[in-house]
């Protein structure tokens, strides 16, 4: 069939799976493609862009709402709920079918960024972020599974690479967006971070109008199997606390009685869970078939691994930037345009070489080694690093990213039965995710427990000398450092605004103890992302792509 054609060919029934359930969406022509495209590209970018435009604006929010020391729980719900989502999206659109499943998951994200917009606490902030959460779980995995339905495993990569350049895209557009909103004391007699929220409302009814009309070209035949609630229930439970305790760990303090309970928690959950789908069979939620499956198991696996390195650098990076180099939110988002701009150059290319070629590992080694080389280079950073160094490892990171997130995506969905491919998608998904958490979390816990001793080294070697002694005695110094200085020595680093109102030369020794300890992070990324190197270079098979 060439990709003129608009006829549509209905792919063979996989071997093994019973008459009436491999339901084979059909193929459709390059043109009918860029339709369907046009509607899952819109929905795939709201659900993005509300992972990173609430980062740079989340300060203002609680300082609004009074809730600055709750702020962490509106970023938790919203990730909780879209991670446990994320499988259950994937098991229903493969009973119920993709377009109505999606339209619901649009509905939901419209109605919970309604709620969030109208929000009096920050406590009701973090209920409706849940409700997005719900909906936002889906918009990301169903777009990708839609595409896998109705391409081949060659053509994939020439068409997913675009969601991961709107991925990467929302990703800076995400903190410019919300430092502008954050920045404005009020639009149309609106407080200006609620527009974070209320723009999304009309973004989703386009969305929605779009994604009604060109999914009528995408047929499904119901698989016919009951939902698996004891599953749903079970992974609820065990992965819910383990979430938890990532974000919230380094507050309560990692072996906290809080955090020791969680973990137990989540543990029974987890084992709870493998349980039930082994008794589920091919019912159940997360079919444990699949990582029989080798290139599903390596590709989750990949995910996870590297989704710990991408979200602790996309983390961590932009909080250098901010504090080694003194920018806004919004200045750091613009100055990660290098990321971007790789990343949509090697993805578009990369998937354009998979589709000619059906090869994908040599992408897949080349990404994760281009990903490795970006966090060696930021693990040489120092505070004064210029800015064209700094662009360097943003352009290894983008390239990276840009030929490894396709091809790991690819690999996992190659050999998967189509009657499985929204739950296959939806775990890649899951994976990917889980690992961002503990990426972001781990990060971040080894920044904060190291800076601190990193910072009172360099402090006390400057007050050996007697003029920086005397510049803190100064008045607007003394007031600046009396909230950072404890009176028993330590340091308290909850708050980095200080550092604004600071003589520069007092200044130094804190932005250089930060630095070192973000050279010891993105040092441990580097580890992390070599163990992906490792795994995609040595277990991962040269296979070719079919183009059925």
């Amino acid at each position: 069939m060439t990709s003129s054609d608009a006829l549509r060919k209905q792919e063979p029934q996989p071997a093994g799976v019973p008459a009436g359930q491999a339901g084979t969406p059909a193929r459709l022509s390059h043109r009918e493609v860029v339709i369907v495209m046009s509607g899952l590209m819109l929905g795939m970018f709201l659900g993005a862009l509300d992972q990173t435009v609430v980062s740079s604006a989340l300060r203002t929010i609680a300082d609004d709402l009074h809730g600055l020391t709750a702020q962490a729980w509106v970023t938790t719900a919203y990730l909780v709920t879209g991670t446990i989502a994320t499988p259950l999206y994937g098991k229903l659109s493969d009973i119920h079918g993709r377009r109505p499943v999606y339209l619901v998951a649009i509905v939901l994200f419209a109605g919970g960024s309604l709620l969030c917009g109208c929000a009096a606490s920050i406590h009701q902030l973090a209920a409706f972020r849940a409700v997005q959460g719900l909906g936002g779980g889906g918009l990301m995995s169903l777009a990708m599974t839609v595409i896998a339905d109705i391409t081949s495993p060659r053509e994939r990569g020439r068409y997913q690479g675009w969601f991961m350049a709107v991925f990467a895209g929302s990703s800076i557009v995400g903190p410019v967006v919300g430092g502008l909103f954050a920045g404005a004391g009020s639009l149309l007699g609106i407080t200006g971070w609620r527009w974070i929220f209320l723009v999304n409302v009309p973004l989703a009814a386009v969305a929605l109008a779009v994604i009604t009309r060109v999914l009528r070209r995408v047929p499904h035949r119901p698989v016919r199997h009951r939902l698996d609630y004891g599953g749903a229930l079970a992974l609820a439970l065990g992965v819910v606390p383990l979430l938890v305790v990532a974000e919230q760990g380094r507050g309560w303090g990692w072996t906290s009685p809080r955090a020791l309970a969680l973990y137990v928690t989540g543990a029974a959950g987890l084992a709870a869970f493998m349980v039930i789908e082994r008794r589920m069979g091919e019912a159940a939620l997360l079919p444990l078939r699949l990582f029989h499956v080798r290139t599903f198991r390596l590709g989750v696996l990949l995910h996870f691994v590297v989704g710990i390195g991408m979200f602790g650098a996309m983390t961590t990076l932009p909080l250098y930037l901010q504090l080694a180099q003194g920018m806004s939110p919004m200045a750091a988002g613009l100055a990660m345009l290098p990321t971007t701009l790789a990343n949509v150059a090697v993805t578009l290319t990369v998937g354009r070489l998979i589709s000619r070629t059906g090869r994908l590992k040599v992408h897949l080694v080349t990404g994760v080694g281009c990903f490795t080389a970006a966090m060696l280079v930021y693990a040489t950073l120092r505070a004064g690093s210029p800015l064209w160094y700094v662009a360097i490892g943003m352009l290894f990171m983008g390239a990276g990213l840009g030929a490894a997130m396709q091809t790991m995506t690819t690999l996992a969905q190659s050999e998967v039965p189509r009657t499985d491919m929204g739950a296959a998608t939806a775990s890649v998904n899951f994976f990917r995710s889980n690992g961002g958490t503990v990426g972001a979390a781990a990060f971040l816990s080894i920044l904060f427990s190291l800076a601190g001793s990193r910072i009172g080294e360099r402090l006390d070697a400057a007050f050996r000398r007697p003029e920086l002694r005397r510049l803190a005695e100064e008045p607007d110094n003394a007031q600046a450092l009396s909230g950072v200085l404890r009176p028993h020595g330590g340091l308290n680093l909850e708050d980095s605004a200080f550092l604004h109102t600071l003589d520069p030369r007092l200044a130094q020794p804190f932005l250089e103890g930060y630095v070192a300890a973000m050279r010891t992070v993105f040092l441990t990324g580097a580890a992390v992302t070599l163990l992906a190197f490792v795994i995609a270079a040595f277990r991962v098979p040269n296979l070719k792509l079919s183009d059925e």
